[in-house]
Order: structure tokens, then C-alpha cells, then sequence
């Protein structure tokens, strides 16, 4: 029973940076199933648009931009990350990368902890820029769930966002909160709960 009251805290992640992005979009809803049907999981949107492009010439005697502090240090607080990964020439966004390595400078502050990797686009959906970010998270020592798996092709029938980027397929929202709960699951078992 103790496990059931524990509050899960998700660092949601979008690697795009635009503002009516799909993956940004599904974040959203994400946010909206933890607050509304998922119990004990609290979902928090990270922004990684202030983050300066890696150059460890900007790190002074250990420490980071104050920018790339406060992302380390929320990645931290979280129990779980969410990422909602774009597929850029068949691999993950440029500003999801840099997220990626300023927080894996030492010490590497995605070590050990659950993952899961949903997104939105077209062809595949998104799915060739999951398999390379799991590769990605092999060193960072981040603990992705293999199932389920969620790449929305965005732009095939029926409509699954509206004009501002919000989800709005109930089958895709479904599927959404599977990952959610597979996600909470995993995250507990993982910290012996």
C-alpha cells in the first residue's frame, strides 16, 4: 500500500523546440493524463530551449552555466524521465542531443534511472529516432521500458492533433497513458517498491 500513495516525479522532455510541435503536443497530454487519470505519477515539462550548445569550455572549476545547472539539477528531482523525441534524419533532435550530453558531464545525472521515449511525425513516427536514443541511453545508464511503444504518424488519417499541436485521438491518448503506466511501474520496481 505504501507504494501506491508514493508520487512519482516524470521529467518530461520534448526535443523539439517549437512551440505547436506534435511532440510537445503529446507531452502536453501527458501532463493532462497524470493530472486527471493516472494516480501517484506527477509529470513536469522540462524546457531545454535555454540550454547553450555543449562546449565544456563554458564549465569552470566543476561547474556549469547556471542555465545547464538548473536542467541537472530537475533531472535530479526526477524519479522518471519522458521523452518525446522528434526524428531528425533518422536519429534524435539537435537540442534533445545537447540535453543528452550537458547531463551527462559529470557527475552523469541519468544514471539509473527509468525512461520512456514516446513520439510523433511522419513515415515511422518518430520510431527510428527511439531506437537510436535508446542506443544513446546504453552509456548514459538510463533504463528505458521496452514496452509498450508509441510512434504516432502524425499526418495519417484520422486526425490525431488539431492546428495548435494538442492530441486529440482518443486511440493515440490510450496508448499514451499505457506508456505512462508501464512507465510507473517500471520506476517502482526499480526503486524495490
Amino acid at each position: 500500500m505504501a507504494a501506491a500513495s508514493q508520487v512519482i516525479k516524470v521529467a518530461a522532455l520534448c526535443g523539439s523546440l517549437r512551440k505547436g510541435s506534435f511532440n510537445r503536443g503529446l507531452i502536453r497530454s501527458a501532463i493532462d493524463l497524470t493530472k486527471e487519470e493516472i494516480k501517484g505519477l506527477e509529470t513536469e515539462y522540462i524546457d531545454i530551449s535555454p540550454l547553450p550548445l555543449l562546449n565544456t569550455d563554458l564549465e569552470k572549476q566543476g561547474t556549469y552555466p547556471p542555465e545547464v545547472e538548473t536542467f541537472r539539477q530537475q533531472i535530479v528531482a526526477a524519479d522518471s524521465i519522458l521523452f518525446a523525441s522528434p526524428e531528425n534524419n533518422y536519429s534524435v533532435s539537435a537540442p534533445l542531443k545537447n540535453a543528452l550530453d550537458w547531463a551527462s558531464r559529470p557527475p552523469n545525472v541519468w544514471a539509473g534511472k527509468p525512461a520512456a521515449i514516446v513520439s510523433a511525425g511522419g513515415g515511422f513516427g518518430g520510431g527510428r529516432a527511439h531506437y537510436h536514443l535508446r542506443q544513446i541511453g546504453v552509456f548514459l545508464d538510463l533504463h528505458f521500458i521496452n514496452k509498450p511503444e508509441l510512434f504516432v504518424p502524425a499526418f495519417h488519417p484520422p486526425p490525431k492533433f488539431n492546428g495548435d499541436g494538442d492530441l486529440i485521438d482518443e486511440d493515440t491518448k490510450n496508448g499514451l497513458k499505457q506508456v505512462l503506466l508501464s512507465l510507473q511501474t517500471f520506476t517502482l520496481q526499480l526503486k524495490g517498491k
